[in-house]
């Protein structure tokens, strides 16, 4: 159909995006493809997602990826939604993005590659808020603002610089 050829068009161009980011932080191992063909008849054609491995030259589905891969799979993928957007929509900028949790999931090396690919993003005037409980970033970040529970229900702000 029209639509579904028009939305893998795009898709592609959105993997292309991402897979730049996808291959820095998974240290040149993981790069994704969409698949050609729907694994079963419930599936969108032309709109799953495998992944190669160049460690071992596999491919297979998304799906396979433990939860720090995947997490890096994801933003890597929210990462190319935006580039593509903001290359395609003719003067929209998006100068702001959040980032909420995944970061537990990732190991020393992988949570080192995340964060660089993130100060890689707030170059020029762009603002990336993580939105974590993972201590170790509290170490990393400079800005913060920190937000706790107070007795009576509420909550406090505490903004760190």
């Amino acid at each position: 159909m029209l639509e579904t050829y028009i939305q893998m068009t795009f898709f592609d161009r959105i993997i292309a995006r991402a897979n730049t980011r996808f291959m820095i932080m998974s240290d040149g191992q993981y790069e994704l493809k969409r698949r050609q063909s729907a694994e079963n008849k419930q599936a969108s054609e032309g709109l799953s997602l495998d992944v190669i491995d160049h460690y071992n030259g596999s491919q297979r589905s998304v799906n396979t990826l433990s939860g720090g891969e995947s997490f890096k799979a994801s933003l890597s993928l929210a990462l190319g939604l935006s580039d593509e957007i903001q290359a395609s929509a003719g003067g929209i900028r998006l100068d702001t993005m959040f980032v909420d949790e995944g970061f537990g999931s990732l190991d020393d090396e992988s949570l080192n590659q995340a964060m660089n690919a993130l100060k890689g993003l707030t170059e020029g005037n762009r603002l990336v808020g993580i939105i974590s409980h993972v201590s170790e970033l509290k170490e990393r970040i400079d800005r913060q603002i920190i937000v706790s529970k107070d007795r009576l229900g509420g909550s406090k702000v505490k903004i760190v610089t």
